[in-house]
Parts: C-alpha cells; sequence; structure tokens
C-alpha cells in the first residue's frame, strides 16, 4: 500500500459524502423532487453566499444564528458577506430583485444544497448541513399552509419514513403578537434570577427566543408562562382553526405545542416541525411557518409566504433500513484479450448512448475477478466475451440477480439487452430491492 506523507484532513463539522452513500441521498432528492413538482412547485438556484445585512436584516439580530452561528468574512472589495446559515432570505431577495410577483399571484420555488452554521458537530448537526426547503409566496389562506405540510407528509410517508409527528402552533402576527410579548416579558422579568446566562441576555434583547432555550430550568419557567395563543386577535385565531380543520379533513394528525416559535424572527401565525421520536434529542426532520412581514420588511410589496426547510441528514437518518441496498442495474461486459476488449467497448459505448448503465474492465483482470467486480458493483447483466465468443459470432449474457445464461448473436446483443423483456427485468429487480 502505498504512504500517504502529510494528509490534509477536511474541516470538522463538513463531512464528505462519499461514493458508497451517495446512492442513498440521490433517491431521496429524486423522490423529493417528485413530489415538490407534482404539487406546483419549481426550482430556484441562489448563491452560497450573500451580503451578512440580508440575514442581519431578515433572521433578526437577537437570534443565536445572527450572534453566533454564522460563517462571516470580509471580501477583497471590503464587502462582509456570509456563507447562508438558511434559505428563505435569498429566495426572498431573488424574488424581489427579480420581480418574480409579476408573474403570477402565487409563486411556489423549492431549493436544495448545503447550509452553514458554526454549532457543536453532532449526530445529524453539521457545520455544512443540507437543506431541501420550499417557499410559497402570494396567499395568506391557511389552505395553503395545510397542502404545505401535507406535501410534506406524503413525502415522509413515500421515503418509508415511521412514527413522525407534526407540531403545530401559532405565534400571531403584528396585531397581536406585541400584546402577547409584553405578558410574556413582564413574567419573565419576574423571574430573570431562574433564568440561564444566555436567556437573561435574551430577555432584554429578544424575548421569544427564551422560548427556544434547551435548559431544563428555562423550559420549566416558559411551561408556566403566558404562551401565544392566549392571545391570538379574532383573524390569527380563525386562520389556525381553518388550519385544524383542513388538516382533519386530510387525516394528518398532529399536536399542538405552545412553545414552538422557531429560531427565526419572520415567523408569523403558523410554525410546525416533523420530528422523529426515534432520533433522540435532536429529531426535528423538517420545520417551518408563515412569514406574512417578510417580504414587506424586505422591501417588497405586502406579500405572505409560508416555507419549510428538511433537514437532509437527519432525514437520512430516518429512513428504514432495509432500503438502503443498491438495485441490480445495468450492463457489465466482461472481456478476454484485446480484440474482445475492442468489441467490448464499442459495445457498452452503444448501451450507454441509449441510456443504459454500462461498464467494462480496463485493467486487464482475470474472467473470475471481473465477475466479482460486476457482483460488488451490483450490474444485473454480465457480457462475456473471448476468443471462443468472437469465432462464433456470440456473447454469452449472464443474469447477476436470478442467475441463468444464454447466449446472443453479437450483431443482436445491443437491442437484445435494450429489449423490453431484459428492460422489464431490471426494473422488477430494482422495485424488489427498493
Amino acid at each position: 500500500m502505498r504512504k500517504i506523507q502529510s494528509v490534509i484532513k477536511g474541516v470538522r463539522g463538513a463531512p464528505d459524502i462519499l461514493p458508497a452513500d451517495v446512492g442513498r441521498w440521490q433517491r431521496v432528492e429524486v423522490a423529493t423532487r417528485r413530489i415538490l413538482e407534482n404539487y406546483g412547485y419549481q426550482e430556484i438556484r441562489t448563491p452560497i453566499f450573500e451580503r451578512t445585512q440580508l440575514f442581519v436584516r431578515g433572521i433578526g439580530e437577537g437570534t443565536d444564528i445572527v450572534e453566533k452561528q454564522m460563517y462571516t468574512f470580509e471580501d477583497k472589495g471590503h464587502e462582509s458577506l456570509t456563507l447562508r446559515p438558511e434559505g428563505t432570505a435569498p429566495v426572498v431577495r431573488a424574488y424581489l430583485e427579480h420581480r418574480l410577483f409579476t408573474r403570477g399571484d402565487l409563486c411556489k420555488v423549492y431549493y436544495t444544497g448545503p447550509m452553514f452554521r458554526h454549532e457543536r458537530p453532532q449526530a445529524g448537526r453539521f457545520r455544512q448541513f443540507h437543506q431541501i426547503g420550499a417557499e410559497a409566496l402570494g396567499l395568506g389562506d391557511a389552505a395553503l399552509d395545510a397542502e404545505m405540510l401535507d406535501l410534506l407528509s406524503h413525502l415522509f410517508d413515500t421515503l418509508g419514513i415511521d412514527g413522525w409527528h407534526l407540531r403545530l402552533n401559532s405565534i400571531g402576527d403584528d396585531a397581536c403578537r406585541p400584546v402577547f410579548l409584553e405578558r410574556f416579558t413582564r413574567y419573565m422579568r419576574g423571574k430573570r434570577e431562574r433564568l440561564c446566562p444566555d436567556c437573561r441576555v435574551r430577555l432584554a434583547r429578544n424575548p421569544l427566543r427564551i422560548l427556544d432555550c434547551k435548559v431544563e430550568g428555562c423550559r420549566r419557567l416558559v411551561a408556566r408562562a403566558p404562551n401565544p395563543l392566549e392571545s391570538l386577535c379574532e383573524d390569527c385565531e380563525a386562520h389556525f382553526q381553518r388550519l385544524q380543520e383542513l388538516l382533519r379533513l386530510l387525516k394528518i394528525d398532529y399536536s399542538i405545542d405552545q412553545r414552538l416559535v422557531r429560531g427565526l424572527d419572520y415567523y408569523t401565525r403558523t410554525t410546525f416541525e416533523f420530528i422523529n421520536p426515534a432520533l433522540g434529542a435532536q429529531n426535528a426532520i423538517a420545520g417551518g411557518g408563515r412569514y406574512d412581514l417578510f417580504v414587506g420588511e424586505m422591501g417588497g410589496p405586502p406579500t405572505p409566504g409560508i416555507g419549510f426547510a428538511i433537514g437532509m441528514e437527519r432525514l437520512l437518518l430516518s429512513l428504514p433500513q432495509e432500503g438502503a441496498r443498491e438495485a441490480w442495474v445495468g450492463v457489465f461486459a466482461a472481456t478476454l484479450g484485446p480484440e474482445a476488449f475492442q468489441r467490448g467497448l464499442r459495445i457498452v459505448q452503444d448501451l450507454r448512448r441509449q441510456g443504459l448503465r454500462a461498464a467494462l474492465d480496463m485493467e486487464g483482470r482475470s474472467l473470475k475477478s471481473q465477475m466479482r467486480l460486476a457482483h460488488k458493483e451490483r450490474y444485473r447483466y454480465v457480457l462475456i466475451l473471448g476468443d471462443e465468443e468472437l469465432k462464433a459470432g456470440v456473447a454469452t449474457v449472464k443474469d447477476m440477480a436470478q442467475g441463468g445464461q444464454e447466449q446472443v448473436p453479437l450483431q443482436e446483443v445491443v437491442n437484445r439487452l435494450m429489449s423490453e423483456e431484459y428492460q422489464e427485468g431490471d426494473r422488477g429487480e430494482e422495485n424488489r430491492d427498493a
């Protein structure tokens, strides 16, 4: 084995996703894209860094993300830039900058990609992490909230995630949230000495963040404090009741969590999280909520909106283990000798150009070694080609999944491998493994 000197290791909290694991990521991404597009969402791609002010203004100065977690740097033009810690603010920036609101009343977009927060790495939480998110801008009706929650429950059921649970709350709007905030702040000021040091700072700067605190003493105080539902105005109460009626109609189970405010300042009315209790303390696999004032606060026209983000790493931890095995797919050409290699190379080229996964050995391995490689890489069919096959004008095609083999005339082998008979067998085995 070659000895490697002075290896530069990766950054803590930014793990590599190796080829053996990428297939699971891709299957989740394909399923998620399909469901999002079936619900009318189109993909949007924003840069991984933005002006720092976008996140300070959008997320909120008193949040842990802005104060402690953002990766911020000054570029060569002396401008402060930040690696995106979340996806909603960049989407809203693009929505306004490119005037997407002029293309119709409702704009539904989704995004995928890495986000960055300087947190303590732990299971399912990294400093570079990945999200799939969606934003729906232009409609304030609770029916849109229900549709988004239905989309997520549909996705989790499709992926075979058992035991997920929806937690729901409403935190009011600019008409009634100040009432709750005043009551909550007054209560917490009376308990200030019993708060943790971080929450004493939050009490002065952003009291709602106390609801996010994980310190047990603070959680006990929050449990007895005034909650947002007690202060909802008539419109917010009606919105929340309609949402619950629609969730019952759609047969989506949920529980109300009056402490659920999420960690960002732009949320209004509906907030939600999907959790998987099997993951332990860090069990949220998706979350989001309404932000009906955010677009206006960012300088745009008054525009209601709602969005969610799925944490890919935690979602992958939630997948059933039996779905991790790769399906038998494609053709491997096992060749013996230079002439057979050349003929195999042409066959593989033809198969690839017709859309089939195909490969051949380029290292001169023995037939036994090539068969082992094809089995390891889970190719459905192995096309065996040597001097005897060339003389007879045939190739031996072996079924690696179900056993058995047959000889096929060389001039027909590509068409046969692309035929419905072979492709149906390929898909059938894939479906059994999935």
